[in-house]
């Protein structure tokens, strides 16, 4: 298929300009004439082809001095010009080339060879129009995306801020009339409910906080205090620490990480929460790290649960996953959250576990070294 459009034809040559249009019109291009230069640059000043056919040599202005002018022109910059010149006329070739033409044929015309030339010129302009059209609407969607978002962040904050505060009276009433009144055994089961239903809303609107906040913030990495770190995140989860009856077995000293620690703390919690809630009963929970070979510390979580199958592993860190209907405070961010967090500071997340009961799973992550590490405590 031909591809069609408005050819501007440029050229004094009377019997040039008769063979042109007559190829032209049987194949069923709109065509244009200018017979010296500026009757071209006249002509587009309100007409605007998609395919300029100029002479090199022409009276008063050559086709070399119209090409040019054409180029630093907004109006017509885009517009392909392919030159008609003699078999021998080398020089003015390079010197149209240099002026901004994509192409140039041949005097005496052979038809096949201006077609095909011209076709292959308006098919290009054609496509570069499309792809235009197609980054124009993509930038404009990028910008209402980024709008939507800026949005969505705003009132996330906002929710959160009007949620955070009332929870949070929620959880500390609880625990003092928990506390500090002598209440009957089903009210002090009621009044940890509501704690424990609090504690998980306040999660959510933490983790979806710290989701938004991913998506549009770059943070500064450092070496990390992972002794403080793991120390702050057991600190969130003391009370199902005691609920549970849970034992942690620490290391003496951590290889030094580099990465954000509030982020960091936060795949903590949600590994030790994880091991908590789905490990052995009561859970036994080894934490560990090793600094490898490859310029990455691992750090890791091994419980005493019952394992994983290879399915349950596949699907582990996609959002919304549970690890099995077991009632428990969890609701399935954590573990994506946890990916993210990694994946954007440098490195992986995974899990190792041979489906065994008792053998438990060990979730672990990789954060990048820091330069001439050493250990903390």
């Amino acid at each position: 298929m031909i591809a069609t459009g408005t050819i501007l034809i440029v050229d004094d040559n009377p019997t040039n300009l008769e063979l042109l249009l007559k190829n032209f019109d049987q194949i069923g291009f709109k065509v244009l004439v200018a017979k010296d230069g500026f009757g071209a640059l006249k002509r587009l000043q309100y007409a605007k082809p998609d395919l300029i056919l100029l002479d090199i040599m022409m009276p008063g202005m050559n086709g070399i001095e119209v090409c040019r002018r054409l180029k630093t022109d907004k109006a017509t910059q885009d517009i392909p010009i392919i030159f008609m010149s003699a078999l021998d006329d080398i020089t003015n070739k390079i010197k149209g080339f240099e002026a901004g033409a994509v192409d140039y044929i041949t005097k005496p015309f052979q038809q096949e060879e201006v077609v095909a030339r011209i076709t292959t010129h308006l098919t290009l302009r054609l496509l570069q129009r499309h792809l235009q059209t197609q980054n124009e609407e993509l930038t404009r969607l990028n910008n209402e995306l980024a709008e939507r978002n800026q949005e969505l962040d705003a009132f996330a904050h906002t929710v959160a801020h009007d949620l955070k505060n009332p929870v949070g009276m929620i959880i500390n009433f609880a625990e003092l009339i928990a506390g500090e009144v002598k209440l009957p055994e089903d009210t002090h089961r009621q009044l940890g409910l509501i704690a424990r239903a609090a504690r998980k809303m306040n999660n959510i609107v933490n983790e979806l906080l710290l989701m938004a906040g991913m998506r549009r913030t770059e943070v500064e990495q450092y070496p990390l205090n992972m002794a403080r770190i793991v120390g702050e995140a057991r600190q969130r989860l003391s009370y199902m620490i005691e609920e549970r009856e849970a034992e942690l077995i620490l290391p003496a000293d951590w290889p030094v990480a580099v990465g954000h620690a509030p982020w960091v703390e936060e795949v903590w919690a949600n590994y030790l929460s994880n091991g908590l809630k789905y490990g052995g009963q009561p859970p036994r929970l080894h934490l560990g790290a090793t600094a490898g070979s490859d310029g990455m510390v691992r750090f890791w979580v091994r419980d005493n649960g019952p394992g994983l199958s290879p399915e349950q592993q596949t699907r582990l860190f996609v959002e919304f996953t549970r690890l099995n209907q077991i009632k428990t405070e969890g609701h399935g961010l954590g573990l994506s959250i946890a990916r993210r967090i990694v994946e954007k500071l440098g490195g992986q997340v995974g899990v190792e576990s041979e489906g065994i009961p008792g053998q438990g799973c060990t979730f672990f992550f990789t954060l990048p070294q820091a330069p001439n590490a050493l250990h903390n405590q």
